[in-house]
């Protein structure tokens, strides 16, 4: 039954920012390899998560959503919190350190699946799961780490959990990444909180040290990115880690898949787009895990309504307030602003209709905190950007982004502290937005990053096939060695002849 079979498993951490790439990645390989038989897509998670994609997701033949059990009371969480979006941000360390209770569940899955003829083709996991790795090691699984960051950014990352520079040299603001010299100098306002604060007895390293030791053990890392301008990243976990990096991005939801697993339709604000000449609405949104402070919530507007553009502003409360509680206008922006901008500002409370918004050709440029799946819906559609980047490696994607290598964006604020002003952020607004030449220069470069884009995703043609295609062609070739490879499979220990029914569910 084996050899007739063709199960990968992909399995994100628990957080919008993170299952939205994997499902985005899980159907990008249904469609890639549907002339495979007997091909299963099994998507992990823990209850919640699972619950809420299958009342959402359309029907698809090959994706399976399978529960791993998870009691988020058991590790002191609320009992509702299987994903970020449910927690503030102090307890996303808890739930980091509570995930790893999910290995015991996801061997046996694995096993079960051995057992039952079903041995996956490989297994792809979230970068917050390098445990994962190590049990596919010891069951003799492929396995590959799939980063939803670019590998740039992600690797200054990565050198600065391992190096914690920083701690070396308290006094300074700028040091170097000892193994990523490409990456340096770090300034010390690009530091992640989680990181300025470390000293290797935290929650956070105490997570992070095992968790990106173990990466080691995978067979290789996917990033969803572009070879063609994320090369020097891709080339340090290759440097660094020993183990084959493959870039197959961008891998992104479609429309009608996003909207069948958002809590609102895009009609709103593509009407009001539609009034909008080209080219002249700021789309503004943090993510979905981030805000700003009231003090920069007041800046931010200020700027806004002072620059005369036309914007839509996805806005939830600031720092200190609970993100997924009701927006009051009334206390965090400046008195009168909705009566003095209506017609040409739009707020959007909590989430919008963020790709279709960013394909929309009145749409001139995007302010974002540079996570890599906004950076990648932006350059998708040739979107200029201003970075305002708040944690993890945003940062660093900003600096890839304003350098020469892409060359499509502007950095206009760093972080939750530090002083942003309205007049500062209005200039940065109009260089962008405006006919400076710099301006003209980035609309230009966010063009040809866009045409990047659809060459490395080109698949009509064999002879013509992107760096992207060929790249996840050569994964799942790597992948089918290695199965070939081990054909006679493990043996698999007493008691783990099946998986538990009551944990697997099947979109139909």
């Amino acid at each position: 039954m084996e050899e007739n079979q063709a199960n990968i498993v992909v399995f994100p951490f628990m957080a919008q920012g993170h299952i939205i790439p994997f499902l985005a990645l899980a159907l990008h390989l249904e469609s890639k390899l549907r002339r495979l038989p007997n091909l299963t897509i099994t998507f992990l998670n823990t209850p919640l998560n699972i619950a809420k994609l299958r009342s959402s997701l359309p029907p698809s033949a090959a994706l399976r959503l399978v529960e791993l059990p998870f009691c988020p009371s058991d590790h002191g969480l609320p009992p509702d919190a299987e994903n970020t979006d449910a927690l503030p941000y102090p307890l996303v360390a808890r739930l980091l350190h509570a995930s790893t209770s999910l290995r015991g569940p996801f061997r046996d899955l694995l096993l079960g699946l051995v057992a039952g003829g079903r041995k996956p083709l490989c297994v792809i996991a979230d970068i917050f799961f390098g445990w994962t790795a190590t049990v596919c090691r010891e069951l003799g699984v492929f396995h590959a780490v799939f980063s939803g960051a670019s590998g740039f950014g992600l690797a200054c990352y990565y050198s600065l959990w391992v190096n914690l520079p920083h701690r070396k040299k308290p006094d300074s603001v700028e040091f170097s990444l000892p193994d990523f010299q490409e990456g340096s100098p770090v300034h010390v306002s690009q530091l992640p909180l989680t990181i300025l604060e470390a000293d290797g007895t935290d929650p956070w390293s105490l997570f992070q040290a095992p968790n990106l030791s173990a990466w080691a053990d995978s067979n290789g890392i996917l990033f969803n990115t572009m070879a063609e301008f994320d090369g020097v990243g891709l080339s340090y976990f290759r440097r660094k880690l020993g183990v084959e990096v493959w870039a197959v991005g961008p891998v992104l939801l479609s429309s009608k898949c996003r909207r069948s697993t958002t809590p609102s339709s895009p009609e709103q604000c593509i009407a009001w787009l539609d009034e909008k000449p080209p080219k002249s609405v700021l789309y503004v949104s943090f993510g979905s895990m981030n805000t700003i402070t009231a003090p920069h919530m007041m800046e931010l507007a200020t700027a806004l309504e002072s620059s005369g553009r036309d914007f839509i502003w996805v806005v939830r409360p600031p720092v200190g307030q609970d993100i997924n509680a009701k927006f009051d206008s009334g206390a965090w922006l400046p008195e009168g602003f909705k009566r003095r901008t209506a017609g040409r500002g739009l707020l959007v409370e909590r989430w919008a209709p963020q790709a279709e918004i960013l394909a929309h050709g009145a749409v001139g440029a995007f302010l974002t905190h540079c996570g890599w799946n906004s950076v990648l819906e932006a350059l998708s559609n040739g979107v200029p950007l201003l970075g305002w980047p708040m944690a993890a490696e945003q940062f660093f994607n900003a600096r890839l982004l304003e350098g020469d290598g892409v060359g499509a964006c502007l950095e206009v604020a760093r972080g939750r502290s530090g002083e942003v002003r309205a007049d500062a952020l209005r200039e940065k607004i109009e260089t962008v937005m405006g006919e400076t030449e710099r301006g003209r220069g980035m609309r230009r470069r966010a063009r040809e990053a866009r045409e990047v884009i659809q060459t490395a995703m080109r698949d009509d043609d064999a002879a013509t096939r992107g760096s992207s295609v060929r790249a996840l062609d050569e994964f799942i070739g790597a992948a089918m060695s290695r199965r070939a490879e081990s054909r006679n499979g493990l043996k698999i220990p007493n008691g783990h002849a099946s998986i538990p029914g009551e944990h697997i569910s099947t979109t139909a």
